[in-house]
């Protein structure tokens, strides 16, 4: 017969005593089973006391999470959080160096658990670390020479302890002096720091960023991408992570009109945008990240992966500004830039013809903004009216007349010298790939929280984006070419690069030659034959007889889907809470009975390696509780976070379930698979429709492999139009055998 669901057999440990294996009931108190353990050992104070897994965690055992206890589990007696923080808190203060440093390695690592953490901040543990770090450091100035091993290991088990204490996010960050900022902030500024040290003031000073707007003023004017540089150009993996992530933070924070980087003497806040481009290069960012981290002979890991995600994203969206801004055609210095255009394109033509009436030269300048390609021949400034893109546009066309002249003058001439309609209009070109190429780039969109996809050619040139575009508009030159096209197939042309361009950039080109070079192969017969190609693996037979048995198989095939996505759901999903710091994440999990009647859902410490037993989840909610399903904008957490509501894609992986009156659960789908699973079980679990766009693509997929394997007998075979004619009945029935 099996144990009782609440018995949980486990091995409980005690120092100089062997271990006890012992039966807990999970319906009796905690303290009741520690004072048990207690009289086994005949141990007294046993309100001084707890249990504690034996585990790499190391955490409390609480009410709260007793129910992680499994069957085999080893604990351990251990003295309580509130005594254990009671102890350390003496002991950090004491005048002995060893006992402090032993007490400081101690805080670090228990800091970690949340229930111990909560006792020693409730002791004002927070603002005891920051008065070390303050004044401690001048204290033990004098021994720093002869000490320095001793004292760098002081200093970083101080400066881990408060990381893990605030990652709990018990503290408000706001509440820190600008002495404790000043002084991490030269922990990051001097030249020689111990890496400890330095990767524990990069991770405070990015929490402080991203936390408060007020530390972002603070810490804005304490460093300068300068002090960041030497960071970047140093071999430590981590150090050059941490030291992006915190550019990225003050990047993200700036306000719109100071989104700027600093000079050494500048400070962050004083810089207007248009400087942007000039102090990145001035500084030599770019350059020192491509060639220390990007080129470097280390392989490059997630994280700094979504640092350079997150650096190639905040930098294409200071072209949002340009993206968003209507020219004014009345604005001379604005005409001044198609005049250039134009000078650039006919300059013999502009120097023959300088003389004559205003009306010639109207006439003249009409012809030549003809040839250019724009739409409004007689003032061409109201082409560059429509937002996207906006002036970004004749900024692009004319960084092409400048850097690219032989090429821009050889694609206006040989296009304004056709008289056969398959003339390539430049400029109405040049606005609407610019228009696709910040579609492509998502200009203007907060970067995600758990992507990773960066483009080492953007790194490659301080101008990356101008030459993207000048490779694109000779691409979309040469297959206008290809496709013999005329102004009526512009829209065909248009996806067909757009096309080439991201079929070209999948393959993460290591240059932007290297991604000219993939664009030459993806001609436009090229394209044709890939999807000619894809065309024919996704067969689609329109025959009458095919789209009924279509028909008739589409229910067992969604029953199929519906089966599939409930068992998903009942393996379960570990979901990340979101929180400031990306690298000290806080996850839970939740799955469906195998009943499908519960969703049983828990905290987690750490991300799981495979699924978690229900036992171990301590929250349940009955599905017959379960009133709706709510995505995106419509959802509680998305509502109350303002930052995160303007991220487009974190919209797009978020749901809630509603229940009872007004109480939701709230997820953020790790990607958007996950979403798709679990808002499709979800629905299929309240009985309605399955909407999602992964379930379109299942039901295609299977169908039609369902459909190839029922026809795999006819192949060759035409199948007519109509079903063929019954036959008439048998004037007898004598053929038939009766059985009987």
């Amino acid at each position: 017969m099996p144990p009782p669901a609440d018995i949980v057999k486990v091995a409980i440990e005690w120092p100089g005593a062997f271990p006890k294996l012992m039966e807990i009931d999970q319906k009796k108190p905690l303290l009741a089973i520690i004072k048990e353990v207690c009289e086994g050992w005949s141990l007294a104070n046993p309100e001084t006391l707890a249990l504690q897994n034996a585990d790499s965690t190391n955490f409390y055992i609480t009410e709260k999470n007793r129910n992680n206890i499994k069957n085999g589990s080893i604990l351990r007696l251990i003295t309580s959080a509130a005594q254990m923080a009671l102890q350390l808190h003496e002991r950090i203060q004491s005048s002995s160096m060893d006992i402090k440093l032993e007490a400081l390695k101690d805080l670090a690592n228990s800091s970690r658990d949340i229930t111990f953490a909560q006792e020693f901040i409730n002791l004002d543990g927070i603002s005891l670390l920051t008065q070390m770090v303050e004044s401690g450091t001048e204290r033990y100035q004098k021994l720093q020479k002869i000490m320095k091993p001793c004292f760098g290991e002081l200093l970083s088990f101080t400066l881990t302890a408060f990381v893990e204490l605030m990652d709990h996010g018990i503290v408000s960050w706001d509440t820190f002096s600008l002495a404790f900022i000043k002084k991490i902030a030269s922990f990051v500024c001097k030249s020689a720091m111990d890496t400890a040290v330095l990767q524990r003031s990069l991770a405070i000073l990015e929490s402080m960023v991203l936390n408060s707007q007020d530390l972002y003023q603070k810490v804005a004017q304490e460093i300068t991408i300068g002090q960041l540089i030497p960071h970047l150009q140093g071999t430590d993996q981590d150090i050059q992570t941490y030291t992006i992530a915190v550019i990225n933070a003050l990047f993200l924070k700036a306000p719109e009109e100071k989104r700027q980087f600093d000079e050494d003497s500048v400070n962050i806040l004083d810089c207007p945008l248009t400087e942007m481009a000039h102090i990145l290069a001035q500084k030599q960012l770019r350059s020192i990240i491509l060639s220390n981290v990007i080129r470097s002979n280390k392989p490059i890991n997630d994280e700094m992966a979504h640092q350079l995600y997150v650096l190639q994203v905040l930098t294409f969206n200071l072209l949002e500004d340009r993206m968003m801004t209507k020219m004014d055609p009345q604005d001379q210095a604005q005409r001044d830039i198609i005049f250039e255009l134009r000078r650039i394109a006919f300059d013999v033509e502009c120097e023959s013809n300088n003389s004559g009436s205003i009306e010639k030269r109207k006439s003249m300048y009409t012809r030549d903004y003809k040839k250019l390609g724009f739409i409004n021949h007689v003032n061409p400034a109201v082409d560059f009216t429509q937002i996207p893109p906006g002036m970004l546009a004749l900024d692009n066309m004319l960084y092409f007349a400048r850097h690219h002249q032989d090429a821009y003058i050889r694609i206006v001439l040989e296009n304004s010298s056709r008289e056969d309609k398959h003339e390539c209009p430049f400029g109405r070109s040049s606005i609407e790939l610019t228009k696709m190429l910040c579609e492509i780039l998502r200009v203007g969109e907060l970067p995600s929280e758990n992507c990773h996809d960066f483009h080492p050619m953007f790194y490659t040139h301080d101008r990356s984006f101008e030459e993207f575009f000048c490779i694109c508009i000779q691409l979309l030159n040469k297959t206008w070419k290809e496709m013999r096209a005329t102004s009526e197939d512009f829209n065909k042309v248009m996806q067909v690069v757009k096309e080439q361009i991201t079929r070209a950039l999948t393959i993460k080109p290591n240059s932007l030659d290297q991604f000219k070079s993939r664009l030459q192969n993806l001609s436009y017969t090229e394209i044709l034959k890939l999807r000619q190609s894809e065309r024919m693996n996704q067969e689609d037979f329109q025959s009458r007889p095919i789209l009924e048995l279509r028909e008739k198989i589409q229910p067992e095939i969604m029953e199929l889907i519906k089966q599939q996505r409930l068992n998903r759901l009942c393996e379960g999903t570990c979901f990340r809470k979101i929180s400031s710091r990306r690298r000290q994440d806080k996850f839970w999990y939740c799955r469906l009975s195998p009943n499908h009647k519960v969703l049983h859902y828990g905290d987690l410490e750490e991300s799981p390696q495979g699924e978690v037993a229900h036992e171990s989840l301590q929250d349940k909610l009955p599905v017959a509780d379960i009133k709706a399903v709510v995505t995106g904008k419509d959802c509680p957490h998305m509502k109350e976070k303002g930052a995160l509501k303007q991220n487009k894609e974190l919209l797009e992986l978020a749901f809630s379930v509603l229940y009872e009156s007004d109480e939701y659960l709230n997820f953020i789908a790790p990607d958007k698979h996950e979403y798709c699973v679990w808002t499709d079980g979800l629905n299929a679990l309240l009985g309605k429709e399955m909407t999602s766009e992964f379930t379109r693509s299942d039901m295609d997929t299977l169908l039609n492999m369902e459909m190839k394997l029922r026809l795999l007998d006819l192949e060759n075979i035409q199948i007519p139009e109509v079903p063929p004619p019954i036959p008439k009945e048998p004037s007898n029935y004598d053929f038939v055998y009766d059985c009987n």
